[in-house]
């Protein structure tokens, strides 16, 4: 497509002047000129050629002057249309308020026809930075849209409704995840495997973002299919690591720890994959780390064995899951919030009820870490017995 150029100037000569100095880029369609012999017709010229690229305007024109024509092109606010002001050399008040009002450059009378060449070649070459800059600018548009969409994908395949099985009352359950980006790698689940049997599951996937998104999406998947045939968490995440490694990128991996509740005794199994070891929460304040169970991260080795721990919840025992968002959250000075603080959060707050607990964790974090950027994940969920 040529350039398209709109010359505003009421000497009749000027035209016949411009198509000859043009000739041949004209006929090369490498420009395309439209004339108006002032502001007003100029204005009804960009109506019939809105895809015009550039005006050359005079300043001294009857019925719409050169100055009048610039503030209306101002309210226009088209930021791909610039305009090049002909005037006196003497005139150059006007000049500057045409400059004041948005000209980007100016060319003096009479006509220097190798500046106006030069003018226009460096006005086009702005204009197509403009242009490509427009461009990207409605990709990130699209791209801010597709992640908000997303998100709210994200968001809503996990389970986000609490309390989560309001006719049981053998426990209690709750769970929050805040992104450090429009999508995330942290993912959590529970789901019942048998009437007795409550399966809960926390993971962290390397990276952030869409890709680190759809793995953590394929890792849950995958886990929660398999938990709905096998027993053994080790077994599960056995199984689960064989089937992640050939559906990944090189450099990427997924944490998990795996656990399962039987809601008749308080009985828990659980396998870890090189995840945070969860809290065990006492109704009294005792706060320890569950047992690690030696396992690997998944996706990385093929043929990796997960061990398998037991413990044995009394009522009002919670145990506390969370994503290295919270453990190695970071304040201005780096220093980490750090196991040790959090330990001591989960001691002040065992009384609370699991939505108020996972609140004062969330705000404990925020408190120490003020204005600093969050960098990572944050995810946090707690699993409470209650039957007595």
């Amino acid at each position: 497509m040529p350039v398209k150029m709109l010359v505003v100037d009421d000497e009749p000569d000027l035209e016949s002047l411009i198509r000859q100095r043009f000739r041949k880029q004209i006929r090369e369609s490498e420009y395309e000129f439209v004339f108006a012999h002032n502001g007003i017709e100029a204005l009804q010229r960009l109506t019939e050629h809105p895809e015009t690229n550039m005006i050359l305007s005079d300043i001294n024109m009857p019925e719409m002057d050169g100055l009048t024509l610039l503030q209306k092109l101002h309210e226009m606010n088209n930021p791909a249309l610039k305009t090049v002001i002909v005037s006196a050399y003497g005139d150059m008040e006007n000049i500057r308020t045409a400059m004041n009002r948005g000209a980007f450059d100016f060319v003096t009378k009479p006509i220097d026809f190798n500046d106006l060449d030069v003018t226009i070649s460096k006005t086009l070459q702005h204009l197509e930075l403009i242009k490509r800059s427009l461009v990207e600018h409605d990709q990130l548009v699209a791209v801010q849209h597709d992640l908000n969409v997303a998100a709210r994908i994200q968001q809503s395949i996990l389970p986000r409704k609490f309390p989560a099985f309001p006719d049981r009352t053998e426990f209690d359950i709750f769970a929050n995840m805040i992104t450090a980006k429009e999508v995330g790698g942290d993912f959590y689940d529970f789901f019942f495997i048998d009437n007795d049997r409550l399966a809960f599951v926390v993971g962290d996937v390397s990276g952030k973002g869409v890709p680190a998104a759809i793995f953590m999406a394929v890792s849950r998947t995958l886990l929660k299919a398999l938990a709905s045939q096998i027993v053994n968490p080790g077994e599960c995440l056995r199984r689960l690591n064989a089937l992640l490694i050939p559906e990944k990128d090189e450099a990427m991996f997924v944490t998990i720890f795996y656990g399962v509740l039987n809601t008749r005794t308080g009985d828990v199994q659980y396998s870890n994959g090189g995840h945070n070891s969860p809290y065990l929460v006492k109704p009294d304040g005792t706060v320890e780390m569950l047992p690690q169970t030696g396992g690997m991260l998944l996706g990385m080795l093929p043929d990796l064995e997960y061990d398998v721990q037991k413990i044995h919840l009394n009522p009002s025992d919670t145990i506390f899951l969370y994503t290295d968002g919270v453990n190695e959250a970071m304040n201005k000075e780096h220093e980490l919030y750090d196991n040790p603080r959090f330990a001591e959060c989960l001691k002040k707050v065992a009384s609370l009820s699991l939505t108020e607990m996972t609140k004062a964790v969330e705000t404990d974090v925020k408190t120490f870490t003020g204005d600093a950027p969050q960098s990572d994940d944050i995810t946090m969920f707690a699993v409470r017995y209650l039957k007595k």
